[in-house]
């Protein structure tokens, strides 16, 4: 029967559960197999049974062939289960890749940040921290050789762990999502090298305005070391 229906094939109404569908199968198959010796045996019977069974015997495919019946679905039952198989498939390859490149970014982002920004950071915090302390111990008497060398041992000790900091952030690449992070931190290590440049011209000058400028770039340095800060803070 060309227009018969799946369910008509196997002699089960639409409602009926899968247990029904099945022994409604196994009941038809008995009857109509060619091999059987009933009257009713029938190579084309059995192949519309088999057919039948294939697509409402299997939940999935059932669901489909269901949604076809209603306009839902414009493909054969069978097909669209395979092709649903294949795009399960599909994705579950595109989910596992960009899963692995997360992780494998999240794990670069995690090295970078314990090996290179942490230190670096703690490092120029060392350098700007005493400097309020250095120049006011200074101010009391610039020409005192003293104090002098005191603020001159500031700033060779300065340059040391700025070496450091420098070596600290050529050691590894930046992942690109820490771009605008390690921006900042490259910039912060330029103004510091500036600014300890101006204190170091005013060790030989006494000329105030070095003094003025150096503290000027460690002002923005500070900034910097903020804006790094608040990035990471939307970053993690």
């Amino acid at each position: 029967m060309a227009n018969e229906t799946h369910y008509q094939t196997l002699e089960v109404q639409e409602s009926a559960t899968q247990a029904e569908i099945k022994r409604a199968y196994r009941r038809l198959a008995k009857e109509y197999h060619p091999d059987s010796k009933s009257d009713q045996a029938s190579h084309d019977r059995i192949a519309r049974i088999n057919i039948a069974y294939e697509v409402i015997g299997d939940p999935s495919r059932r669901t489909v062939y269901d949604q076809q019946r209603q306009g839902f679905v414009a493909t054969d039952p069978v097909e669209s289960a395979a092709n649903r198989a294949k795009r399960t498939a599909a994705a579950a390859a595109v989910y596992r890749q960009a899963r692995q490149a997360t992780q494998s970014s999240e794990a670069r982002e995690d090295a970078w940040l314990k090996l290179v920004y942490g230190p670096v950071d703690r490092l120029l915090g060392k350098i700007m921290s005493p400097l309020r302390t250095e120049i006011r111990k200074l101010s009391a008497d610039p020409f005192d050789d003293e104090l002098m060398e005191g603020f001159m041992a500031y700033l060779e000790q300065g340059r040391t762990w700025l070496e450091q900091a420098q070596s600290k952030f050529n050691s590894m690449a930046n992942p690109a999502s820490m771009a605008g992070v390690a921006a900042d931190i490259y910039h912060c290590l330029g103004l510091l090298e500036d600014g300890l440049d101006e204190f170091d011209r005013f060790t030989m000058s006494y000329e105030e305005s070095y003094i003025h400028t150096g503290t000027e770039l460690f002002r923005r340095v500070k900034q910097l070391r903020a804006d790094a800060k608040e990035r990471l803070k939307r970053l993690v």
